[in-house]
């Protein structure tokens, strides 16, 4: 299905009234405040992402990395990156990996500091705190790589389902020698949906995670080396996903992520 995207000025709008928003690439750099190249520029760093070993389903599809940062919007407004932590999630949230801390490889260094992914950020937060009055914002950045070399790969093996955060940004990095991979939206009380697929590098959908609940199908390959890269990144006020299950003692913490593993 063709992508039907939401004008940067209706963008709050939308996000308030339906819940989501798509944005088309040369919009998402406007709102970076950055040109579309540099964001092009980010691209090679889903060349280096670390294998997934904590998928339930057995499967050697997903490589990624992640990396938490703080942003206080009304302050100086920039990202503050945090000491590298485990990402959770509640069983409520992701029935399929819920309650397990998983430990994935961080976001590079050159990464984090290149100008495309900090005026992206940044500009999040903000968007974001003109929808909903918040001062401070908890952000887990993931990289993800979704390949073919199995045959299939999913993008969201848990089905669809919200985060667990207040909001929800899934920008399309790129895809190669693959179909599927659509992206579908579901009203998280009510019946209606919408379905399209992301073809362009730098395509960005917004999500409410409140409001809306989202998946993407199974990805398959038409060519040797097929692969889809995508970048999440998840807002949350009053603090990160189980910022308790953080605070256990050094022991409780490691017999954790043993048990997970």
């Amino acid at each position: 299905m063709t992508p039907q995207f939401t004008s940067l000025d209706q963008v709050t709008q939308a996000l308030r009234t339906q819940g989501w928003a798509l944005l088309a690439p040369a919009d998402v750099a406007a709102l970076a405040g950055t040109p579309l190249a540099q964001l092009d520029a980010l691209a090679p760093g889903w060349d280096t992402l670390e294998l997934d070993n904590y998928l339930k389903d057995g499967g050697r599809y997903r490589r990624r990395r992640h990396s938490c940062f703080v942003q206080h919007v009304q302050e100086d407004q920039a990202l503050a990156q945090t000491p590298h932590r485990a990402h959770w999630q509640s069983v409520e949230y992701n029935a399929l990996h819920g309650g397990m801390h998983r430990m994935f490889a961080p976001v590079l260094p050159e990464t984090v500091e290149a100008p495309g992914w900090q005026g992206l950020l940044t500009a999040l937060g903000r968007l974001f705190s003109s929808v909903r009055d918040e001062k401070t914002w908890y952000v887990e950045a993931h990289q993800f790589r979704i390949d073919t070399a199995d045959g299939i790969g999913r993008p969201t093996p848990e089905g669809a389902h919200r985060d667990g955060v207040d909001y929800v940004a899934v920008a399309l990095v790129g895809r190669h020698g693959i179909k599927g991979g659509e992206t579908r939206i579901f009203e998280a009380d009510g019946p209606n949906g919408k379905r399209f697929t992301m073809t362009e590098p730098w395509t960005m959908l917004l999500l409410d995670d409140a409001t809306v609940i989202h998946e993407s199908t199974p990805i398959q390959p038409v060519a040797a080396h097929g692969h889809r890269d995508t970048l999440v990144v998840t807002y949350r006020a009053g603090g990160f996903q189980g910022e308790v299950q953080a605070e256990m003692p050094a022991e409780a913490q490691a017999a954790a992520r043993g048990g997970d593993a």
